[in-house]
């Protein structure tokens, strides 16, 4: 017969609070034990820079880089980083904790099973907006100017574009229950196509035009457009995919409705591997 896990009380809203920021310590903790890695996080950080600041070069005139060339690629560049490795992270710790027996004993506690989620990338939104500032300010360097206008507006679109990513990332959580080791590749290859659809490093004019309309399917490229296109302060042509409130639109409704489907999701295949008795299963 298949062993059925047994499902936890329900946690209450201390217990939420007291296992998110036991999570979050335990993960802060753990980047810090790895001083290399953190070196070598920038290393790589001025490595892609260096690459794709030289790249967007390509699509100025006379090789010196206007405004609106540098905040495509500055500003793309930090949504990549930021969608990249939220989507990553909550599925990659998920398999991870499988992988080392813990996430069975963890699902069998009353702990929050969203204040764990969270948990996961909080750290990671710490460390990615310390490396985004980074690379903003090395990428400014190289190419010798920076747009900056609309910084609050920008940082509320991208609340919302994060927390639509959450949605996004606790779907992939759920496939991670069910497919186990072939998740990583299809996160891999999630991150190949946003970064192309996405047109992270370019302006969605590059790409062909029946490629813009994929795009527009995709509602993180809308958060690509719209919150650099806001840090650009909307110049001729931005953004390229939509008026302006129709993004802003997209983009909050994004923010809004995700997390509850994704979420969703991952409790359907939570229960399902419960049931299945699969949840430490390698």
């Amino acid at each position: 017969m298949t062993a059925i896990t047994p499902v936890p009380p329900k946690a209450t809203n201390a217990q939420v609070l007291s296992t998110f920021w036991a999570m979050v310590r335990k993960e802060l903790t753990i980047l810090s034990r790895y001083p290399v890695d953190f070196i070598a996080s920038f290393a790589q950080i001025f490595i892609i820079v260096s690459i794709f600041t030289l790249a967007g070069l390509t699509f100025s005139t006379g090789g010196a880089a206007s405004e609106t060339t540098s905040g495509v690629v500055v500003y793309g560049f930090i949504m990549f980083m930021f969608v990249s490795d939220t989507l990553w992270t909550i599925g990659f710790n998920v398999r991870h904790e499988q992988v080392q027996g813990t996430l069975e004993q963890l699902y069998l506690s009353p702990a929050s099973k969203f204040a764990s989620l969270i948990a996961r990338v909080t750290h990671l939104l710490i460390w990615t907006s310390l490396l985004s500032f980074t690379s903003a300010v090395i990428m400014r360097s190289m190419l010798g100017s920076l747009p900056v206008y609309n910084a609050g507006r920008a940082l509320v679109l991208l609340a919302f574009i994060l927390s639509g990513t959450f949605g996004i990332g606790f779907a992939f959580a759920a496939l991670t229950l069910r497919v186990k080791e072939t998740a990583n590749s299809l996160v891999n290859m999630f991150q190949f196509v946003f970064m192309i659809l996405g047109a992270c490093f370019f302006p969605f004019s590059a790409l062909p035009e029946w490629m813009r309309w994929i795009s527009r399917l995709i509602p993180t490229a809308y958060g690509v457009d719209i919150f650099r296109s806001t840090l650009m302060d909307y110049p001729p042509g931005f953004p390229e995919l939509a008026p302006v409130n129709v993004e802003i639109i997209i983009v909050v409704a994004f923010g809004l409705i995700m997390p509850f489907v994704g979420y969703w999701l991952f409790r359907r295949a939570e229960h399902h591997a419960r049931e299945k008795g699969s949840l430490g299963e390698y």
